[in-house]
């Protein structure tokens, strides 16, 4: 009788474990493809992925996994700061709709301590949709640049870019496509031995994204993408092949693709040789902190130093997530009061956010959860450092976790490449 108990108990454990696993693919699939065509399929695919995670019966377990494991806890923490901070913000309003924003940095970290596990090949398959999806919406800008090559172009001489999905958030679909890349060439190392014809395609379907990073000229993906290849070049020359030898001329070539990609786009792209230009124009006004209007680069340095300004004036507990934007501005009117309203924006940076929103403690923590990736032991560790070296750097002169976008697109990636990088190996 024991035994008749026992066997249905796990037939019933592993019909269950099957169903969600379907499930919990098929909702990622969903999320995927939502973030490029419907914010509303986007949260409630999210919201089911989230109730799904906890259909089942080992919740101790459920709970244990998220309080064990620091990276989850530590991602909750991005909700809880800017939470905790309503306490003393002045603005309510603000406040709430920063709280509403940043939600998923508490639900999703829940859902993925839950107790399930997709098979080798379905996170292999998201792997593939991702770079499909990304693929696709490079094509569709691409589509769109060709309309008016020769226009646009001359638009990057006064910091403009080329349309793109996510609702034309270039920013953070830069940030998609140099992710794309590195989960292209890292899908072409497991897989290349298995089937060159797929394994060849993926090299094409790489070279093509990081053509178009160059294309795009969004410092946010061009510097992301610079930096996995710069971290891939030391790797390389110091990581031992064998006892004796060392790969270094491995490290070379990729150094050398390094040194002559810029030139070569500067030479031969015309949105990155007049992307290069403007920068170089700008220079003179943002190494100053000098106020020229529209200038990108000059208002987000001004930004930065706005943000510093804001944390320091209440170190201990900041002023409040819900009043930082007043603070902000309140400064921009005493420092440059000749400033278009159009240009007083929030610190450039999620560390001066933090800063600003909780004080110091709130810079430091933030700097904690940024660190705590490189802590966590993968059976592919250069692949996971190299995604949250640039999820890191994308938010030291961004905002990105105070977008829909941007909370949803960081959440994810990392949560879903620590699930799967975690436990199977590739």
């Amino acid at each position: 009788m024991n035994r008749m108990l026992y066997v249905y108990k796990s037939m019933r454990n592993k019909l269950q474990h099957s169903w969600r696993s379907t499930t919990i693919f098929m909702l990622l699939v969903i999320m995927m493809a939502a973030l490029f065509f419907s914010r509303a399929i986007l949260s409630v695919s999210m919201m089911a992925f989230v109730v799904v995670s906890f259909l089942h019966t080992d919740f101790k377990k459920h709970l244990h996994n998220f309080f064990s494991t620091p990276l989850l806890w530590g991602m909750s923490l991005l909700f809880l700061l800017p939470l905790l901070s309503g306490w003393w913000s002045t603005d309510k309003q603000e406040w709430a709709d920063i709280i509403r924003i940043k939600l998923p940095l508490l639900f999703l970290p829940l859902a993925f301590a839950g107790p399930f596990q997709l098979s080798k090949k379905q996170w292999e398959w998201l792997g593939y949709i991702f770079i499909g999806l990304v693929t696709a919406g490079t094509v569709w800008s691409m589509v769109y640049y060709l309309t008016d090559a020769a226009t646009i172009n001359e638009s990057y001489l006064r910091a403009k870019s080329i349309i793109t999905p996510l609702e034309n958030d270039h920013v953070r679909f830069s940030w998609l496509v140099s992710t794309a890349v590195l989960l292209a060439v890292f899908l072409f190392y497991i897989k290349r031995k298995e089937n060159r014809l797929f394994s060849s395609l993926l090299v094409i379907v790489a070279v093509w994204l990081m053509v178009f990073l160059h294309i795009l000229a969004v410092r946010t993906g061009l510097f992301s993408f610079y930096i996995m290849v710069a971290v891939t070049a030391v790797w390389l020359m110091i990581k031992k092949l064998n006892p004796i030898a060392f790969r270094w001329h491995y490290g070379v070539m990729v150094m050398l693709l390094l040194i002559a990609l810029p030139f070569v786009a500067y030479k031969t792209i015309p949105t990155f040789h007049n992307r290069v230009t403007y920068f170089l124009y700008d220079k003179g006004y943002f190494e100053k902190a000098n106020y020229l209007p529209g200038s990108t680069d000059a208002v987000r340095v001004i930004s930065l130093k706005a943000g510093w300004n804001v944390m320091n004036q209440q170190p201990v507990n900041g002023v409040g997530f819900g009043d930082v934007l007043m603070k902000t501005k309140k400064w921009y009117g005493e420092k440059h009061p000749d400033m278009i309203e159009a240009d007083k924006i929030y610190p450039s940076s999620e560390w001066l956010m933090y800063g600003a929103g909780c004080g110091w403690p709130g810079f430091i923590i933030f700097s904690c959860i940024m660190l705590l990736p490189f802590w966590i032991k993968m059976t592919h560790q250069l692949i996971w450092w190299l995604l949250n070296i640039t999820a890191a750097f994308s938010f030291l002169f961004d905002i990105g976790l105070e977008v829909q976008f941007g909370v949803f697109i960081y959440a994810v990636i990392i949560l879903w490449w620590w699930k799967w990088l975690k436990v199977e190996k590739v």
